[in-house]
């Protein structure tokens, strides 16, 4: 039996590209759960909840790591194209994979920017509450580069 009890990490890593080559890797990162991400992306999905959120899409920012208690993400870059959809995928039995990828064709950026953090969201919504996110080495990111996004939950 283990005495510690099941534990939900999320880790991202992020990469640019250009002209088909990655330009630049966080590496894996460990995220935050927010408060308010635990509530409406957890604990009321698994009691279903008429209010519960699932993750939907991911958005990018400039700004800081997200609070705890936080419901946004510092510095959310909401351009033409805002938050991307993600496509939801198993890893085994405990993971939970959420992937995407902010096309330059898409003009997300409407001039370069230094990206510093990521986070996970139901809708598109300004307004909607973050699940999960954090901050991580800026990156110079350029109107003709991708970024191609990993976001995985772990419950172990």
């Amino acid at each position: 039996m283990n005495k510690d009890g099941m534990k939900v990490k999320g880790f991202f890593r992020m990469h640019l590209e250009e002209d088909g080559k990655i330009v630049g890797d966080s590496g894996w990162i460990e995220n935050q759960i927010t408060n308010l991400g635990y509530m409406n992306y957890l604990v009321k999905l698994l009691g279903a909840s008429a209010d519960s959120a699932q993750v939907g899409y991911i958005a990018l920012g400039t700004g800081s790591a997200p609070a705890s208690d936080g419901v946004t993400l510092p510095g959310e870059i909401m351009d033409s194209t805002e938050r991307k959809a993600v496509t939801f995928t198993n890893v085994g039995s405990t993971t939970a994979q959420f992937t995407a990828t902010f096309a330059s064709s898409d003009s997300f950026l409407s001039a370069s920017a230094d990206l510093s953090n990521i986070g996970l969201f139901a809708t598109t919504a300004t307004g909607d509450t973050l699940f999960a996110g954090n901050t991580y080495a800026s990156s110079s990111c350029g109107t003709n580069q991708n970024v191609n996004v990993t976001y995985q939950i772990r419950f172990s």
